[in-house]
């Protein structure tokens, strides 16, 4: 018996050791900590009445990972904004047609970004519209 439960606490000690030198070590995490969100594509004018079309798991921290289909790039394309998603809306392409029928879409980003806690929605009048905005960006990308 002595020797189960010391065997067992050996374990568990060395559990705890290995998980607190990996939170140290994980070069993603940087200094301010982890990123993972979720991130949603909706139709309609607001992610939380709309229908859900598609959803994704998206984590940046030692490694990128996830439910999105290339979640290196996506996580790329998160800190290249900074932790400022508006910053996804600054470059659309300007030469691409959409009809004019309206037909809302909205996106959202639910989750933390380098240990902050964010919590962003943007509505499009339609699809089109997002995929000109965002212009190929890989974060929405699934």
């Amino acid at each position: 018996m002595r020797h189960r439960l010391a065997t067992v606490s050996a374990a568990a000690l060395l559990c705890f050791a290995g998980t607190a030198g990996l939170a140290q070590a994980s070069p993603g995490a940087g200094l301010s900590g982890p990123s993972a969100m979720v991130l949603t594509i909706a139709h309609g004018g607001d992610a939380a009445t709309g229908t859900a079309l598609r959803a994704v798991v998206l984590s940046c921290a030692y490694t990128a990972e996830g439910t999105h289909p290339a979640p290196r790039a996506a996580c790329d394309a998160l800190n290249a904004t900074g932790g400022e998603l508006d910053r996804l809306l600054a470059a659309p392409d300007a030469g691409r047609a959409c009809p004019r029928r309206s037909d809302p879409v909205t996106i959202t980003a639910d989750g933390v970004w380098q240990g902050d806690r964010i919590e962003w929605k943007h509505t499009f009048r339609k699809a089109c519209v997002l995929s000109a905005t965002l212009n190929g960006n890989a974060l929405y990308a699934f």
